[in-house]
């Protein structure tokens, strides 16, 4: 029962400091809302400065100048930052603050390399940040990038590769700590930074950083993790879990060559009409997954994220307006509840050419990449092996290469499989005592209650430090749900970046 009443105060606590924060902000509330008033167009300035610096993980070299960048900025605001390195790994950003008196150590992770890009797809270059008077999809116009002492329209957009995911945060913690220096604010905790360089591709060297550095990150008491976007109603949410990710490509075979259609047609297997097939086999119409198994392993929620979940706002039909959606999956189950369920998704499809550029032709192979997205309970590779033993059930021959002559011959179903590593679902406890003064610095942020979830729909590598360093590990995102993250004309709403630089002010500062 004491954990029970425990929870409904920290769910029903954001409406009580919400009422606070009309009367009076905090002193850092004050200092980084002065401060972003008088210096918007510098704040904007060196955003696309960092912004306009191409971050793919696979670039080694550019991820090497974001490092150098991220470092000298943070080391002239008086952070220690040392980049450490790893044999063929991007370098792991590691810095620190160290506050006299303080009792607590927060510990901030954000990463700062950037989804690939296909440069042909978006409106400008995805390192040419460009300031927009509005989102393009609402009519948004470009514009010049403000000069000193120009007013800042808050729904102002800007393009950029990462400006979104992720180097929002770092756009707005380095204006967050000028704005307590300028006001001769004290920092009230420790802090110690973890700036990574690969999580788009899966953070495959974090775990090694971890164990070498280990006695570095060893008195973080919360892991705060800024990334992700805030709730679909633009409201600020605090989330306690990510869901854990893996995935693989398949590739079913027709003839050893694309044939005629005119002349094998009818005859000669069609391989795109094989991996239709097997896809619609994998998932039906409602959303449910068939891949038997799929939902067994799923950990059960307890009663503190049932109760959140009542909690949270109706946004669903809203959301499906906005992005056009006649139908959603899951025969009327709410965003939120999907999101507590592993998925299965068609990352891409390929099998000869559409368009202009189609052919009468069959085409020799098709080739499906699907995306697993994991709940508390999966293990990536055991679900994987699900899948694997699906396809078999369909009676393909499952192989790792390309099947030679004599494979082709022998089987009449061929299906090459190479597997994604990925890493587990991770989910901190929601009632954390340090989550109240989260809530609270979060409510004076946003001059609201934020929205308090369970999981996020996306990925992070979150199991490293809940379960590896057995640190609790919260969820703070400031970026628009709006933004294209991941996707080609990604972007960061201007108010966005300004309640970021409010909230990290308020999280710094905070009792």
């Amino acid at each position: 029962m004491k954990r029970l009443f425990f929870v409904l105060v920290l769910l029903w606590l954001p409406e009580a400091v919400y009422a606070q924060a009309e009367t009076a902000a905090s002193p850092a509330l004050e200092a980084a809302r002065s401060y972003r008033t008088a210096h918007g167009a510098e704040i904007l300035a060196d955003f696309a400065t960092l912004l306009a610096l191409p971050n793919v993980g696979s670039d080694s070299a550019g991820i090497h100048r974001n490092a150098d960048f991220i470092k000298a900025a943070f080391e002239k605001r008086g952070a220690r930052i040392e980049l450490l390195k790893l044999p063929g790994a991007p370098p792991l950003i590691y810095g620190e603050i160290d506050t006299p008196g303080a009792t607590r150590t927060l510990g901030i992770y954000v990463h700062y390399d950037g989804q690939p890009v296909d440069e042909s797809r978006w409106t400008h270059g995805p390192w040419q940040p460009t300031l927009y008077t509005a989102s393009m999809e609402h009519g948004g116009q470009p514009r010049p990038m403000p000069q000193p002492g120009d007013p800042i329209d808050p729904e102002w957009y800007l393009y950029a590769r990462s400006a979104g995911d992720d180097k929002a945060p770092l756009g707005a913690l380095l204006p967050a700590l000028d704005a307590l220096h300028e006001a001769g604010l004290a920092l009230t905790s420790n802090i110690k930074f973890l700036f990574d360089g690969e999580e788009e591709m899966g953070s495959p060297h974090l775990a090694q950083y971890l164990d070498r550095y280990a006695d570095r990150y060893a008195d973080v008491d919360v892991w705060l993790f800024c990334d992700g976007p805030v709730h679909q109603s633009r409201r600020a949410q605090l989330v306690f879990g990510v869901r854990g990710v893996t995935g693989m490509e398949v590739t079913v075979y027709g003839a050893t060559r694309a044939l005629h259609s005119g002349h094998y047609g009818n005859w000669a297997p069609v391989p795109g009409f094989l991996l239709a097939d097997l896809l619609s086999s994998m998932k039906n119409e409602t959303g449910r997954v068939l891949i038997e198994g799929f939902y067994d392993s799923v950990a059960p929620i307890g009663e503190v994220e049932r109760m959140a979940l009542t909690r949270l706002p109706s946004y669903d039909e809203t959301l499906r307006q906005e992005l056009g959606l006649a139908r959603t999956e899951g025969e009327g189950a709410t965003l939120a509840e999907r999101l507590l369920l592993p998925s299965l998704t068609v990352k891409g499809l390929s099998s000869g050419n559409v368009g202009p550029r189609a052919r009468n032709i069959i085409p020799a192979s098709a080739m499906a990449t699907l995306g697993i997205r994991l709940v508390k309970g999966n293990d990536p590779q055991a679900m994987l092996d699900l899948v694997e033993e699906h396809i078999r059930k369909q009676g393909y021959h499952i192989v790792r290469e390309d099947p030679d002559h004599a494979t082709r011959l022998k089987y009449p179903k061929i299906a090459k499989v190479r597997r994604g590593g990925g890493y587990p679902a991770s989910r901190t406890p929601m009632n954390l005592p340090i989550a109240q003064r989260v809530v609270a610095a979060m409510a004076d942020a946003a001059g609201e209650a934020p929205v308090v979830v369970p999981t996020l729909g996306g990925s992070l590598p979150l199991y490293l430090f809940t379960d590896r360093l057995g640190k609790p590990a919260l969820i703070v995102p400031i970026a628009n749900h709006d933004d294209n993250q991941h996707a080609p004309d990604e972007n960061l709403r201007i108010a966005n970046l300004w309640y970021g630089i409010d909230l990290y002010a308020a999280l710094l500062t905070m009792p």
